[in-house]
């Protein structure tokens, strides 16, 4: 398998994050039992862990779509996946983004004093100069944040929150590196993206649930 081709497997943790933004809903649950009923077939690893692509996330992204828009039944669903999603369709290979400091601010729109905010806070870094998809997020995401009266300072909360959780998927993956056999660091990668799924599906829930304590009083 070529380098690129092996970027474009995900786990079903990165699977779920990129679909709960359109429907905050789905679980992982949801989509094992969907693989269960034999709407969508990822591969798997040698060790047995589910291996995503892109159309799977198209396959999964039109399963949702009819479910929640057209209330379908999945044997309808999975009548029109096969005369709709049935031939091959050509998927967009992921690009590295490798942004210099300059890009960084055009693409997310901030100004150099708020990003060397950012950088003093701790919420992003740049690796040997230059800027990931990650960094990119967070800046975009400080930016929105911004609207709403909040700032890097205020958003250290936010990164204690996610090394603690990454805290605990190093915990949980020690035992699988200590191990040192034979794809051991293949199988911790996997165990890692899909306990962090996991811990950001239940980080939203818990927001959510939050918020409407607040907004309830």
């Amino acid at each position: 398998m070529s380098p690129q081709a092996a970027r474009s497997h995900m786990s079903i943790g990165e699977v779920l994050a990129l679909l709960q933004g359109e429907f905050p809903d789905v679980t992982v649950s949801k989509i094992r039992f969907l693989e269960s009923e034999g709407l969508i077939e990822p591969e798997r690893s040698p060790s047995g862990y589910r291996k995503f692509t892109y159309m799977h996330v198209e396959q999964l992204r039109f399963i949702l779509t009819e479910q929640r828009d057209h209330y379908l039944p999945l044997r309808v669903i999975k009548d029109k996946m096969a005369e709709e999603l049935g031939r091959p369709r050509a998927v967009p290979e992921a690009k590295e983004v490798r942004l210099s400091r300059a890009e960084l601010l055009e693409a997310s729109g901030l100004d150099e004093e708020t990003l060397t905010e950012l950088e003093d806070y701790g919420l992003l870094a740049p690796v040997a100069r230059r800027y990931d998809e990650d960094a990119l997020k967070v800046a975009r995401s400080v930016g929105a944040l911004a609207g709403y009266g909040l700032h890097a300072r205020h958003l250290r909360a936010v990164k204690a929150a996610a090394e603690r959780e990454a805290g605990l998927v190093e915990q949980s993956v020690a035992p699988i590196l200590k191990r040192r056999a034979p794809g051991a660091i293949g199988e911790a990668d996997e165990v890692a993206r899909e306990l962090s799924g996991r811990l950001l599906e239940l980080h939203a829930a818990l927001l959510r649930t939050a918020v409407r304590a607040v907004l309830r009083g």
